[in-house]
C-alpha cells in the first residue's frame, strides 16, 4: 500500500484541492495522512473528511512589519522539528503540498527525509509560502500557464486545480426544485460571496427587474446579504450560503456571474459553465484575481469585466452578449487541459511513486 501525506493550510484554497483528491486516492488504495496546523481549518475540514491528521506548530509568513515576525519563526523551526518527527514514524512515498504558511514545514522536513514533494500553486504568480517550499518539490502544479514561467525551470506541470467530485455530479432536476424555476428560461447564478463582493450584489439588484425579463437568477449574496425586501420576487431567489445543495444548483445554471479568485473559477472551468469574471480590484488586494481573469479572458474560458468598468448598463449587456456567445466559451473549455485537475495530479502522484 502507497502512503501518502497531504498538507496545506491558512484558507479553505489551501485545503478543499487536498480534500478532492481522497476519492481517487482511496480508489487507488492510498494510505493517507493529513499534516496542517494545531488548530487551523484545515484540521475541522479533514477530520470531517474521515483522515487521520496531526498538527504541529506553525508561524504565519508575512511580508509586511508585524511583531510576531519576531516570534513565528521559532513557531515554524518547532513545527519543522515535530513534521519530521511525524514522517518518519509515517513513511509516506509522498507528500503532496497545496501551500499556505501550514505546508512550509513539512515540505521542508519532507526534503531533509529525501521523501519526494509535489506541490500545487493555485494563483498566477506564486505565494510566500510556495516560494519558500519550491526547492524541496520535484514538481509543482499550476492552474494557470502563464504562472510556468515564475516557476524552477523544469519543475512546472499545467494541471489545474483538483475539484470535488461532487461538483461536477450535481443533479440539474433537483436544483430546479430546491430553486423552484422551470425551463422555460436560462437560470443566471451569481456568486456574490462575501463582503468583498458587495458590488456585485448591489449591481445585479439594481439592474433585477431588467434581467428577469431573460433570466430566472439564483443569487448566492454571502453571509448578512440577502435583502429581504426581495424575498419572494418571482424568478428570483438568495441564498447566504450553500453547502450540499450546492453542485445541484450548479448543475440547474447556465450561466454564472463570480469572482475570479483561482479556485472559484477552476471549478467553473470544471463545470464548463459560461461565465462573466468580475475580478475584486486591485485596490482591494493584491491583483491576483484580475491575472487570474485575464489568463482565462485569453484563453477564451470566460468574458471579464473589470469593477471598475463596472455600471448598471455595461454588467446589463455583458450578460446578454455572453449568453449570446455562449457557445465560444463553451467550447474553449471542453478543449482545455486543465479542466481535469483531479485526473492531472493524480497521474503525476503514480508517476512520481512508481
Amino acid at each position: 500500500m502507497k502512503k501518502i501525506i497531504l498538507t496545506g493550510g491558512g484558507t479553505a484554497g489551501h485545503v478543499t484541492p487536498n480534500i478532492a483528491l481522497l476519492p481517487e486516492l482511496r480508489k487507488r488504495g492510498f494510505e493517507i495522512l493529513y499534516i496542517g496546523s494545531k488548530n487551523g481549518m484545515e484540521k475541522d475540514l479533514a477530520e470531517k473528511a474521515g483522515i487521520e491528521y496531526r498538527g504541529i506548530s506553525t508561524g504565519k509568513l508575512r511580508r509586511y512589519f508585524d511583531i510576531k515576525n519576531f516570534t513565528d519563526p521559532f513557531r515554524v523551526i518547532k513545527g519543522y522539528g515535530e513534521a519530521k518527527k511525524i514522517i518518519k514514524e509515517f513513511a509516506p512515498d509522498i507528500v503532496f503540498s497545496k501551500g499556505g504558511f501550514a505546508a512550509v514545514p513539512v515540505a521542508l522536513a519532507a526534503k531533509q527525509l529525501k521523501i519526494p514533494v509535489l506541490a500545487h500553486e493555485s494563483d498566477m504568480t506564486p505565494g510566500l509560502a510556495n516560494k519558500i517550499s519550491a526547492p524541496a518539490a520535484v514538481k509543482i502544479c499550476c492552474n494557470f500557464p502563464e504562472t510556468l514561467k515564475y516557476l524552477p525551470e523544469g519543475k512546472g506541470v499545467l494541471t489545474g486545480s483538483p475539484i470535488r467530485e461532487e461538483l461536477t455530479k450535481g443533479d440539474r432536476k433537483r436544483g430546479l426544485e430546491i430553486l423552484g424555476f422551470g425551463e422555460d428560461k436560462p437560470i443566471l447564478l451569481v456568486i456574490g460571496g462575501s463582503l468583498g463582493a458587495q458590488h456585485i450584489n448591489d449591481a445585479i439588484r439594481r439592474i433585477l427587474d431588467r434581467l428577469l425579463v431573460r433570466f430566472d437568477i439564483c443569487h448566492i449574496a454571502g453571509k448578512g446579504n440577502v435583502d429581504k425586501m426581495l424575498i419572494g420576487k418571482k424568478g428570483y431567489i438568495q441564498f447566504e450560503y450553500v453547502s450540499d445543495e450546492l453542485k445541484d444548483l450548479f448543475a440547474a445554471a447556465d450561466l454564472f456571474v463570480s469572482r475570479a479568485g483561482a479556485n472559484a473559477i477552476c471549478e467553473i472551468l470544471a463545470l464548463k459553465k459560461p461565465n462573466l469574471l468580475i475580478p475584486l480590484s486591485a485596490s482591494a488586494s493584491r491583483g491576483d484575481q484580475i491575472l487570474n481573469a485575464e489568463s482565462f479572458e485569453k484563453q477564451g474560458y470566460s468574458m471579464v469585466l473589470k469593477e471598475e468598468d463596472m455600471d448598471d448598463d455595461s454588467l446589463y449587456d455583458s450578460i446578454l452578449k455572453l449568453w449570446d456567445t455562449r457557445d465560444k466559451y463553451i467550447s474553449a473549455m471542453e478543449a482545455s487541459k486543465a479542466s481535469d485537475g483531479v485526473g492531472a495530479v493524480m497521474e503525476l502522484i503514480e508517476e512520481i511513486t512508481g
